[in-house]
């Protein structure tokens, strides 16, 4: 069992919920892994594991993880959310997103917190998390002749002059 675990139990406690097996199987799926986590990802890791929890029960949980602060929630423009706990090996961190195939890249970049440290003091603004997402096209779609759409958009009303 995941060492974060206890982390989320308190936080049930101190919210007046119950702590029960199930929310425990599903953030302990969410705590061992290093990705980012679909519900559907989740379902199966919990079915791989002998468990067998619906799905509006995995729901309710992340929206607790989330709420608790241990789970980070994504979009990354694919019509569903992903989740990933904020204990990675790569505790502060950006993501790289490409539009085509759905790969996620993690990458650390201290001039990203150099800017946020900088544009705060020059505004005056105390931060308390950011978060930098990138969309694009990868190397490997880029490789496969995956052309980058048009930048902006275009008026069809100015094309008529």
């Amino acid at each position: 069992m995941s060492p974060f675990i206890p982390l989320f139990r308190r936080y049930l406690r101190e919210q007046g919920l119950p702590v029960t097996p199930q929310r425990e199987a599903v953030a302990d799926t969410v705590f061992e892994s290093s990705g980012h986590l679909s519900v559907e990802d989740i379902e199966l890791a919990l079915r791989a594991r002998g468990e067998r929890i619906g799905k509006a029960t995995v729901y309710r949980t992340m929206e607790l993880l989330v709420r608790s602060g241990l789970v980070e929630e994504h979009d990354f423009g694919e019509g569903f959310k992903r989740y990933e706990h904020r204990f990675t090996r790569q505790p502060v961190h950006e993501h790289l997103i490409c539009t085509t195939c759905g790969k996620v890249v993690e990458f650390q970049s201290p001039e990203v917190l150099r800017a946020q440290d900088c544009i705060s003091l020059l505004y005056g603004f105390v931060p308390h998390r950011h978060r930098l997402e990138i969309y694009g096209t990868c190397s490997e779609c880029q490789a496969l002749g995956v052309a980058s759409p048009a930048a902006g958009l275009t008026c069809p009303v100015s094309q008529l002059n």
